[in-house]
């Protein structure tokens, strides 16, 4: 028969039993807590990148907006459009502070909200959506973007690519009732590699081409020498660096004052394919609020006082731009 342990010995063995419930039970305690604080600080964060998401959205569409009022007053100016005017000067990284009025009997963070963008000319590069005329592909600009690639060091065979696919694209606003299945129209520069454009052509020429709606004019007065060599047949890149020249000392006012400009034996170009005025402009915004880096751009288009967005892409950071909705 056991004999009974000591009372002594029993009452150990219940404190210790009861120090381990304790023991557990604060564990239990602090592991709840800390998933619980975890929680409340994972939302708190999300809230404050929403609303700074939600502030740079607004921030932007101002500032898209403040930009459409400098191009509608040039409209109201009237004359050519080149460099030398106020739509062209690129604003730089500065506290948003510096454009507003601040409440000074509260408190405002402006001070690190950071804002800069530029407008610049999409009719001063080559349009890529010349390359069909009429539902056919234009021989004259074809031909014009087959020397740019060479001047590029690229494969001109692309530009026969590109234009035929342009060409399927363009179809059903040609012939509605043609259901063979097309490639997809491209509105942005990037998404011409849907036409078969390699990604090494489309970041060598990114610089010199637009991909816009509708057939356009190049802009004598803004275009670089690269896309005005290519534009003007018998014109080398060496006559173009002196067209650029010329125009840096007075801006061109009417395309008889390009034709002055360039050499005896060129032929006049062409009022269908040149110009010294634009209707398409981009409109690029950055914010930085803290460590949120917010980039937009928007695409334009200037109807005699009119200015309207056609599209606008936004990006968050290292990611990728994505459209954004429409005002």
């Amino acid at each position: 028969m056991r004999r009974p342990l000591p009372t002594r010995v029993c009452r150990r063995h219940e404190r210790g039993a009861a120090l381990l419930i304790a023991m557990l039970t604060v564990a239990l305690v602090a592991t709840l807590a800390s998933a619980a604080l975890w929680r409340q600080w994972r939302n708190v964060e999300v809230e404050t990148s929403e609303r700074s998401r939600m502030q740079a959205s607004w921030i932007l569409g101002g500032a898209l907006d403040w930009a459409r009022l400098i191009l509608r007053e040039d409209a109201r100016a009237g004359g050519p459009d080149h460099l030398g005017e106020p739509w062209s000067v690129p604003l730089q990284e500065s506290r948003l502070s510096a454009f507003v009025a601040i409440d000074k009997d509260h408190t405002d963070d402006t001070d690190q909200v950071f804002l800069s963008g530029q407008i610049t000319d999409a009719q001063a590069r080559m349009n890529v959506r010349n390359l069909v005329a009429d539902g056919k592909i234009s021989e004259p600009d074809q031909q014009a973007f087959s020397r740019l690639f060479e001047q590029l060091g690229l494969e001109p065979s692309e530009v026969d690519v590109v234009a035929a696919n342009l060409v399927l694209a363009l179809k059903p606003v040609f012939d509605a009732g043609n259901d063979a299945p097309v490639p997809l129209l491209p509105r942005r520069l990037d998404q011409l590699r849907w036409l078969g454009l390699s990604e090494h052509s489309l970041l060598a020429l990114s610089p010199h081409i637009s991909m816009l709606p509708v057939r356009t004019a190049l802009n004598l007065n803004t275009a670089g020498p690269d896309a005005i060599a290519a534009s003007m047949p018998g014109l080398d890149l060496t006559d173009a660096k002196r067209l650029v020249a010329a125009r840096e000392r007075a801006a061109f006012r009417t395309m008889a004052d390009v034709a002055k400009a360039l050499p005896a034996d060129t032929a006049a170009p062409a009022a269908t394919q040149f110009s010294v005025a634009t209707r398409y402009f981009e409109v690029h915004g950055r914010l930085r609020i803290d460590q949120l880096v917010v980039d937009e751009r928007s695409l334009v288009f200037r109807n005699g006082m009119e200015v309207i967005t056609l599209w606008r892409e936004r990006a968050t950071g290292d990611t990728a731009l994505v459209p954004a909705a429409i005002r």
